[in-house]
C-alpha cells in the first residue's frame, strides 16, 4: 500500500487511497484537489522530497463542503472575584477522499 505526505492549508497528513480525512475548510465550490506529494512511502522504500518528490501528484475529491467539528466550551473564572465567562467554539471543516496517489 502506498502512503504519503501531503500539506493542506498549512498541515500535513498522511494519506491512503480511498481514505477519507477532515481538513480545515476549504474554498466554497472546489470540486477536486491536486496535491503535492512531501514524501512517498511504498512498501519499504521512502522517497523524501527537497521540498515535494517529483512526478508523484495526490488527487483528491471533496465529499463535504462544510463540516462542523466538535463544540468546544471555554471558561473563564477567577476565584474571588464573581468573575465567570463562558464561550464556545465549533471549528468548520471539509472532507476529503483522496481518489489516487501516483
Amino acid at each position: 500500500m502506498v502512503k504519503a505526505v501531503v500539506k493542506v492549508g498549512g498541515k500535513q497528513y498522511v494519506v491512503a487511497e480511498k481514505e477519507t480525512l477532515l481538513v480545515d475548510r476549504l474554498q466554497e465550490g472546489t470540486k477536486e484537489l491536486t496535491l503535492d506529494a512531501l514524501l512517498v512511502i511504498d512498501g519499504d522504500k521512502t522517497t523524501v522530497g527537497d521540498p515535494t518528490v517529483k512526478g508523484v501528484k495526490v488527487t483528491a475529491k471533496v465529499v463535504d463542503e462544510e463540516v462542523k467539528g466538535n463544540k468546544l466550551r471555554i471558561i473563564r473564572y477567577k476565584a474571588k472575584k464573581r468573575v465567570d465567562t463562558q464561550t464556545g467554539h465549533r471549528q468548520k471543516y471539509s472532507r476529503i477522499e483522496i481518489a489516487s496517489i501516483k
